[in-house]
């Protein structure tokens, strides 16, 4: 597991998840911890680092 850092693309707040390196891509929803908006996921490891990592406002 991996902390990972970013800003909510909605409150613009700095929030963290944990990132699991162990699965190559990756995409799901999280809910930002200080807003609660829901965010869409996409991170891909290479070689156990974080070689691409997106945080997207899902259109409500």
């Amino acid at each position: 597991m991996e902390e990972h850092y970013f800003t909510c693309p909605y409150c613009w707040e700095q929030i963290s998840m944990l990132l699991d390196n162990s699965v190559a891509h990756q995409e799901y929803i999280e809910d930002c911890e200080v807003c609660c908006n829901p965010i869409q996921i996409t991170v891909r490891f290479q070689n156990a680092e974080i070689a691409e990592f997106q945080a997207i406002p899902i259109e409500q």
